[in-house]
Formats: structure tokens, C-alpha cells, sequence
């Protein structure tokens, strides 16, 4: 069974909006935003809701650069992951009841207050390069298997 996300990341080089998670799945990590396609919506206008949910804002203009699954031992739902990069956005990033969004630095990212598989894939998404991958969590979210690749493009 697979369960269609949405996660949308504004970069404004040098810096990356990040949100902590204060609540539900992540809680206590920095994450970019987003969360479930409802019934009727396309995957951008998914991600367009949930940062603006979650963050306040209201995205111009964003770009689909990341599509990732990401499977957790002993449970049979992959989450598939379609990662976008905004860097134009209308509004002042305000907290929510799920997210406490905060400014970073590109060579302050807090990974090791982030997932565990950020590391991995962030300095593609930094460096504005499309990829895609796949990712087996074990007990506390460890890695147990990972493939993840740069692509021309994504689907």
C-alpha cells in the first residue's frame, strides 16, 4: 500500500526554511513542510496547502527536484515522497500548531536534529540537482537500506 506525500523546502540561497516538527509523525525533528494529498488535489497543490498550513505562506513558484520511498520495517505502507524546492513565497513564515518554522544557514543544516537519511540527500537537493531514491528504516528510525540517485528527471 502506498500513501502519496507531498514535502516542499524553500531555499533562498544561502539560507533553507526548515520547520521543527512539534507534534505527530517527526515530532521533535527539522523538516521541511508538508504532509498528505487530499481527496481531489494534485500533489502541488498538496504541497502548496500544507506550507501554507504550516508555515504561513503562500508558495509562487515551485519545482518538483526529489521523489523518494520510504518504508519502515514490519510495516507493509511505503510513503512516497514528492520533494519540492520553493524559493519564491508570499508572507512572513509564522508558527502553526504542528510547525515552528526557522532560517538556516546552508552550512548550518541541523542534521542531527533531522531524519536520519537527510544527510544523504540534502546537499543534492542544496546543489539543485533532481534525484530519487528508496529508504528502509529499522528500530529508531535506523537505516537499514538506501539507494539514492541523481536523475535528468522525475515523473
Amino acid at each position: 500500500m502506498r500513501k502519496i506525500l507531498t514535502l516542499c523546502v524553500v531555499h533562498q540561497h544561502p539560507r533553507v526554511l526548515l520547520g521543527m516538527k512539534k507534534r505527530g509523525f517527526g515530532a521533535g525533528r527539522w523538516n521541511g513542510f508538508g504532509g498528505k494529498v487530499q481527496a481531489g488535489e494534485t500533489i502541488e497543490d498538496g504541497a502548496k496547502r500544507e506550507l501554507l498550513e504550516e508555515a504561513g505562506i503562500t508558495v509562487n513558484k515551485m519545482e518538483k527536484v526529489g521523489l523518494m520511498d520510504f518504508e519502515f520495517q514490519g510495516n507493509p505502507e511505503i510513503l512516497e515522497v514528492h520533494i519540492f524546492r520553493a524559493e519564491d513565497f508570499a508572507g512572513q513564515p509564522s508558527e502553526s500548531e504542528e510547525m515552528k518554522p526557522a532560517w538556516y544557514h546552508v552550512n548550518e543544516m541541523p542534521y542531527d536534529k533531522m531524519w536520519p537519511d537527510d544527510i544523504h540527500w540534502f546537499p543534492l537537493f542544496l546543489a539543485g540537482k533532481k534525484f530519487q531514491g528508496k529508504i528502509l528504516f529499522g528500530e529508531a528510525d535506523k537505516i537499514l537500506e538506501m539507494e539514492i540517485k541523481e536523475v535528468g528527471s522525475l515523473v
